[in-house]
């Protein structure tokens, strides 16, 4: 008998985000740790990380495997288009759209419930700290499995027009699904509550919503949540916040004080 073979492979997950860093860890009773890390300024973020393997008493077991959270800008192509391009290159397509990410390593997924691919981009040292002290690392983005979750919780076999708006890391993601895919997607500054409201108001309008009809769903942690909130009563009359207690059926992992809402899903 192999005595390795009842082992059961234990996973790591970490969320790198624009100046932070937070781990998901399991426990002996099955359940999941959060641990919010205080990112030293003055530091890269991997350089963070690399003295975070090396202090942390929940990070100094040998991980068979870790999932890498990223919060970088998503290039999306809708699948038929993908497989048109010949001798695809996620390097060169990622470039032609978005600037400033020399150096890091162009990804690609799909999101297979949106016939859709996800081109995004992580730090190299970043994903060589996490290599160095794992079995194995997958990569992913923040945002996947939000817009994921979205989809099939609020779009499937619904009629009503439904604009959402994530908070998180200073900043919103904008979404809107139209014929079963991604109609809007972009990522706008929201350190201010006044940005906020006015990348929400622009959108809503560019996108022809209907102010008395159609839904906002607002999720993550807004700035100045109450006078943004008002505010946005005062154009549109269907908002709502979403609770990830409730949204999640009181998974153990939306009950965490504290955790993104992209890392409950």
């Amino acid at each position: 008998m192999n005595p390795t073979s009842n082992i059961q492979p234990r996973q790591l997950t970490i969320r790198a985000g624009h100046s932070t860093l937070s781990f998901l860890t399991p426990e002996q009773d099955g359940t999941m740790a959060f641990h919010p890390y205080t990112v030293k300024s003055g530091m890269s973020l991997s350089a963070n990380l690399r003295e975070a393997f090396k202090e942390q008493p929940y990070l100094q077991e040998r991980f068979t495997k870790a999932v890498l959270t990223v919060c970088s800008p998503v290039v999306l192509i809708p699948k038929e288009d993908y497989l048109e391009i010949d001798n695809f290159n996620a390097e060169t397509m990622y470039g032609s759209v978005l600037t400033g990410h020399k150096g890091e390593e162009k990804l690609t997924k799909e999101l297979y419930e949106l016939d859709t691919m996800a081109l995004y981009t992580v730090n190299k040292d970043l994903k060589m700290v996490v290599s160095d002290n794992c079995g194995s690392v997958d990569v992913t983005n923040v945002m996947l499995p939000v817009w994921r979750h979205l989809y099939k919780r609020y779009y499937q076999n619904s009629e009503r027009r439904k604009m959402f708006a994530y908070f998180h890391d200073k900043s919103v993601d904008i979404c809107s699904f139209e014929q079963r895919r991604l109609h809007f997607a972009n990522v706008f500054d929201a350190q201010h509550a006044h940005d906020a409201l006015y990348y929400l108001l622009f959108v809503w309008k560019q996108l022809g919503m209907n102010q008395k009809t159609d839904d906002l769903f607002i999720i993550g942690d807004m700035p100045h949540r109450d006078w943004l909130m008002n505010r946005l009563a005062t154009y549109i009359t269907r908002v709502h916040t979403v609770n990830p207690v409730a949204d999640l059926n009181r998974s153990p992992l939306s009950q965490i004080k504290g955790m993104p809402f992209d890392m409950m899903l």
